[in-house]
């Protein structure tokens, strides 16, 4: 395909990921909330959940995920509820500073809850099965230009996030009495049920 086609496709999605969705409001929430340790998991089951829904679009699966929309209402429903889990725990916390603790399977969990957002948000499920065809000619793709697309979606994602981690992180250490944490963690609390909120309502 024409060189053009990616470069397009680039850009609409660097722009479609910078906009602020579930995704990045859990991410900064997590970050304000408890640091970064284990935010490499979390990151990296965002990106494999864009990897997945530009695989179904590659391979022509949109009809697929229509067919079968009750499996990936019940995924938006679970990675709503996990997220509402979590803003409750945020809203009840005391406030003292916490490090992100070192427990076995932490990034394991993280990664899964990722992997659960990312395959239940309905904006990503909106570009790669209908904004993305409009991009790129999917009926003329090759092997190799399925490589380049998902390059592009590696890198692109994975600098969007990376980006929103050290903002967040350099945000988090302007924080240090018990009364700013406790109030970080309950706006993280709210923005990670406005999150989940905004899952669940829309289609």
């Amino acid at each position: 395909m024409e060189q053009i086609a990616f470069l397009t496709f680039a850009i609409v999605l660097l722009v479609a990921v910078i906009s602020p969705g579930p995704a990045i409001a859990a991410l900064v929430a997590r970050i304000l909330a408890r640091g970064t340790g284990g935010i490499g998991a979390f990151c990296a089951g965002l990106v494999l959940g864009d990897l997945i829904w530009l695989s179904c679009a590659m391979f022509g699966l949109a009809a697929l995920a229509t067919l079968f929309q009750p499996v990936f209402l019940i995924v938006k429903y679970v990675g709503a509820a996990y997220l509402l889990f979590l803003a409750w725990k945020l809203w009840r916390d005391s406030g003292v500073p916490v490090q992100a603790e070192p427990v076995r399977g932490q990034g394991r969990q993280l990664f899964g809850a990722a992997l659960l957002l990312s395959l239940g948000n309905p904006k990503i499920m909106l570009f790669y099965l209908a904004l993305m065809p409009t991009v790129i000619d999917l009926t003329r793709l090759t092997p190799l230009d399925m490589v380049e697309l998902a390059a592009i979606v590696a890198v692109v994602v994975s600098i969007v996030l990376a980006g929103y981690v050290l903002l967040a992180a350099h945000a988090r250490r302007m924080f240090t009495s018990p009364r700013a944490v406790q109030m970080v963690n309950r706006t993280a609390g709210l923005a990670m049920a406005g999150a989940a909120a905004t899952i669940v309502v829309r289609n």
